[in-house]
């Protein structure tokens, strides 16, 4: 296991080297300087709350930043009650490919993993 993948104090979300080297390649294709990767959480979902992950350009004073080998990822502080401990992962591949989240505080998930409730 990476430095990348272990969750310390000041990693408190993790994004895989896979998932990593995903979102790069994609903020490559926005060519846009300053792009960051968001990623949040908000109500709704079959499970309550919902993932987010959108890229960005606009940092908050209430995000935390964390950086993955150059890649920068910003999470809101409120958010991070909620993700506290939770891995971004891609997998490739025709079928069930894409990025997941495994929340460890998820109580319950949707079947598509998408939403989940704490």
């Amino acid at each position: 296991m990476s430095d990348q993948t272990k969750t310390t104090p000041d990693q408190i979300v993790v994004v895989t080297p896979s998932a990593v080297t995903e979102l790069k390649r994609l903020i490559a294709a926005e060519n846009e300087p300053g792009l960051f990767v968001r990623i949040g959480v908000s109500s709704g979902g079959c499970s309550g709350m919902t993932y987010s992950m959108a890229f960005d350009n606009n940092p908050s004073e209430m995000d935390r930043e964390f950086d993955f080998d150059g890649l920068k990822v910003r999470v809101d502080l409120k958010a991070l009650m909620y993700l506290a401990g939770t891995t971004v992962d891609f997998k490739s591949g025709m079928l069930g490919g894409g990025f997941a989240f495994n929340n460890p505080n998820a109580k319950r998930s949707c079947g598509c993993g998408s939403s989940f409730t704490c």
